[in-house]
């Protein structure tokens, strides 16, 4: 993309940065408009993360992701992917995802340590074995807080146990069976009421069977004898004489019944007694749990558990430690194995990216990649070292990070020279270069266009330039112009056909008057290019 200095150039990228979660402000609403809209469609390389991404927040859209941003004339910001309502937050982890934008005006990732750290991981192809390091790292703490919370409760905890032991111990002393409760209670009532019981069953049998003043039994058989003898002279009498004749023998059963109940009923003070303190006993310990006494018999079963609980689930404070051990040894393991990675590649890293530097028009940067040490106790899920990509510009220099020694244009040509090396590597689709040829000019310029060009092979480029050696390289060219009609103005985006590019060239390479020499040029510039 080319075109006239403030014909609207970085409105592209600030747009693109705004549908990507950049920050945004009531300023960047044109005067008398209600609000700022700005829309971006990604077709996503088959397979690649930011699908997975999408799938499981619900917000897939087959294989095309469009990213909206609205922003009002009073401030308020709305997002959306796929049409869906999304946090800025979500805005931002799709689009790191998808687009990385190099620029001495936009935002960088590769300030920060943990890109670095993740760029040095995929150069060196070891984000497996530093994920396994972090998940590592999650074991061992996970262990080391249950170990810990294990400790600090150690003497509560011991006391808890000896209580609930107690305990359980009376209950099992006790060896209450189930229902024994309501069986005792039964008991009890009967040897308590043993003179009313035989007393009631007694006149209950004379009432029924034995009275001779008349009882029920001798009333029944004489009715039923004067039934059967009426029923010679009407025979539906039979059927009531018949039922009486039921009723009689059921009368003699239950006399029976009761007659023995009595014969075995006898008041037994010992077992009363024995009955009683058991019982006695049974309340006791309801009451100093809580429980009703029927419910006493369960509460065994409930100690048992919080026993098991509180001694670890059947491990032993000694084998929790033994684990947490194991796990913190296996983490350092794997964490001392990719700081031995990462080494080589940093190395590895430093002389291609140096080199690299040198074609870009700075004869004297140098590159390296600072692995510093971290504590031991602060070792994390990350690994052993802390990761900084340092650069030293000039002679005598010494070296810095690249947010203290780097300018804005400088750092994007450092950006240049470290996606060329990694070549590929980062999953990122699409790259935004905004005048990354800031400050060069001739050789070094067609270089950085050819650079441009061999990333383009395996990935979207976009870049906006002043230069027509980096602008001759595109395989596509776009020309941005402004314009105006006294009272607004208009950006507007066109696609060169291959006359207007030669004549966009040509106004490039400079000149009040663009002579046929300079279309001449032009038109070799991109011939060779092509090439």
């Amino acid at each position: 993309m080319t075109g006239e200095t403030g014909a609207g150039k970085s409105i592209l990228v600030n747009a693109l940065g705004l549908a990507l979660g950049d920050r945004a402000d009531a300023s960047i609403v044109r005067p008398g408009a209600e609000r700022a809209e700005i829309s971006v469609q990604f077709d996503c390389p088959p397979k690649h993360e930011s699908l997975a991404w999408l799938r499981e927040r619900g917000l897939d859209d087959g294989d095309v992701c469009t990213l909206r941003r609205i922003v009002g004339a009073e401030g308020r910001s709305r997002a959306f992917i796929n049409g869906q309502p999304v946090t800025l937050q979500d805005l931002r982890a799709l689009g790191a995802l998808l687009v990385d934008i190099h620029g001495q005006h936009a935002h960088q990732s590769l300030l920060e340590s943990a890109s670095q750290r993740a760029f040095l991981d995929a150069f060196g192809g070891i984000e497996t074995l530093a994920g396994s390091v972090a998940a590592a790292f999650a074991e061992w703490q996970a262990l080391a807080a249950e170990l810990e919370a294990r400790r600090g409760s150690s003497a509560d905890r011991e006391a808890q146990l000896e209580l609930l032991r107690f305990q359980a111990a009376d209950l099992e002393a006790l060896a209450l069976a189930e229902g024994e409760v309501e069986a005792l209670h039964a008991e009890r009532d009967r040897l308590a009421n043993t003179d009313r019981l035989l007393g009631g069953v007694s006149t209950a049998i004379d009432g029924l069977y034995e009275s001779e003043a008349g009882s029920a039994y001798s009333a029944v058989v004489q009715a039923r004898q004067e039934l059967e003898r009426s029923a010679a002279h009407d025979t539906t009498l039979a059927e009531p004489a018949a039922r009486l004749r039921g009723v009689e023998i059921e009368l003699r059963e239950i006399a029976s019944m009761l007659s023995h109940y009595r014969d075995r009923l006898e008041a037994d003070p010992a077992r009363l007694e024995t009955v009683e303190a058991r019982l006695a006993k049974v309340r006791a310990l309801a009451r100093r749990h809580g429980v009703a006494d029927e419910a006493l018999h369960a509460v065994a079963g409930e100690l048992e558990r919080r026993i098991a609980e509180l001694d670890g689930g059947g491990e032993s404070l000694g084998a929790l430690e033994a684990r947490t051990a194991r796990a913190e040894g296996a983490y350092f393991d794997s964490a001392e194995r990719l700081s031995a990675e990462r080494a080589k590649a940093a190395k590895a890293l430093a002389k291609k990216a140096t080199a690299q530097l040198r074609e870009l028009g700075m004869p004297h940067g140098e590159l390296r990649i600072e692995l510093e040490p971290k504590p031991r106790e602060r070792a994390d899920g990350t690994g052993l070292e802390r990761v900084d990509i340092q650069v030293r510009l000039n002679p005598g220099q010494a070296f810095g990070s690249l947010s203290r020694v780097a300018s804005g244009g400088e750092l994007s040509r450092i950006s240049l020279a470290l996606e060329v090396v990694r070549s590929g590597a980062t999953p990122v689709p699409s790259l935004v270069f905004d005048e990354v040829d800031s400050g060069v000019g001739g050789g070094v310029a067609e270089i950085v266009g050819r650079r441009l060009a061999g990333l383009a092979k395996k990935r979207q480029v976009l870049c906006v330039t002043h230069l027509p050696q980096v602008a001759s390289q595109g395989q596509h060219h776009f020309r941005v112009a402004k314009l105006t009609d006294g009272k607004t103005s208009r950006t507007s985006v066109e696609r060169l056909t291959a006359a207007e590019r030669v004549e966009e060239l040509s106004r490039m390479l400079g000149g009040v008057e663009i002579t046929a020499a300079t279309r001449a040029h032009a038109a070799e510039m991109i011939e060779r290019a092509a090439k």
